[in-house]
């Protein structure tokens, strides 16, 4: 007889908002088979009645420590400044530990989170959607017939924060925790990372509008394995919400997070046949990272995006704000 299936992971969630929500409502909705929300918690006043409302058999606990004694693995999706406390009490306490990005605010802190993390052998790994997305899969199989020669990367938004972001502008809109290149260009570089090679900036400018206000424009050259990268990003410069492309020899692209394109002969753009919009892909994809978080709870080979490459996109990242 085949072996039962293991039994789902007890997972608690700190920090209910966008992507707490979004991951809560995956975990109900698409994997009951690999997780079981066991707790909840978040210090905002509303965020009890959003959970009631949403989810009224999972508890809002009164801590984060109930929630960390309560789980299996812990979900961080607070702001960046409390993931690394909220990650070591919770590996600390012999918790696996799935983390929003950034790693930290600072990235001294980050990189000795890293360290120790590693040293002993923690269960962690970071939400980058794009390591479960059946679009980069698409890309992979293409890539296979190509010899990787340029990538270009450009990302651009009507305003910043998104319009659906608004309820967390106080950080995100703030150059010492938000702005799109933490926020977006990061999940371009780790698929970069994953696609090409490790990363090496050789030059970057970043525009800031003055006070302590986040990032209005980038530009960056890098290498990618080698491979020579250009990114641009900017806000203000197209009508559409969030608009970008990772496009590979002017041959294959990832267009708006999740359409996989590949160039005709006659110089068009196709997609593939399975191609889907963003918010009709994220079920699918959510599914498959919470799988993965099973999978590394329970100490078993996972796909999911490790610290050591966190690390190496946050480095990027940071360099390319400094630039």
């Amino acid at each position: 007889m085949p072996a039962p299936a293991p039994a789902p992971i007890g997972l608690g969630l700190i920090g209910f908002g966008i992507m707490g929500e979004r991951l809560l409502r995956a975990a109900l909705e698409h994997a009951r088979d690999s997780v079981t929300p066991v707790g909840v918690w978040d210090p905002a006043p509303e965020a009890a009645s959003r959970l009631a409302a949403i989810a009224p058999g999972v508890p809002m606990l009164a801590s984060a420590a109930a929630v960390i004694a309560a789980c299996d693995c812990l979900y961080i999706a607070s702001p960046p400044a409390a993931h690394i406390p909220l990650a070591e009490a919770a590996l600390a306490a012999g918790r696996a530990v799935f983390l929003e990005k950034p790693l930290a605010t600072d990235l001294a802190a980050a990189r000795a989170f890293v360290a120790r993390a590693e040293a002993a052998g923690a269960r962690a790994a970071v939400n980058f959607p794009m390591a479960s997305s059946p679009s980069v899969a698409q890309l992979a199989a293409w890539q296979a017939t190509l010899v990787p020669a340029r990538l270009s990367i450009e990302v651009a938004f009507a305003t910043w924060p998104r319009g659906w972001q608004q309820a967390a502008a106080g950080w995100l809109a703030r150059r010492a925790e938000g702005g799109f290149t933490r926020e977006v260009v990061s999940h371009f570089l780790f698929l970069t990372r994953r696609r090409l090679g490790p990363l090496v900036l050789e030059r970057a400018h970043a525009t800031f509008p003055g006070g302590d206000a986040a990032e209005t424009a980038i530009e960056a050259h890098l290498t990618a394995g080698g491979i020579p990268v250009t990114l641009r990003g900017s806000v203000g410069t197209t009508p559409q919400d969030d608009s970008n492309a990772w496009t590979l020899n002017d041959a294959i692209r990832l267009r708006d997070w999740s359409f996989a394109e590949r160039r005709g002969a006659d110089g068009t753009w196709a997609q593939a046949p399975d191609a889907m919009p963003n918010e009709r892909m994220r079920p699918l994809v959510l599914h498959r990272q919470l799988a993965g978080v099973a999978a590394m709870t329970r100490g078993e080979p996972h796909h999911l995006a490790t610290l050591r490459e966190a690390l190496e996109v946050q480095e990027i990242v940071e360099a390319i704000l400094a630039g």
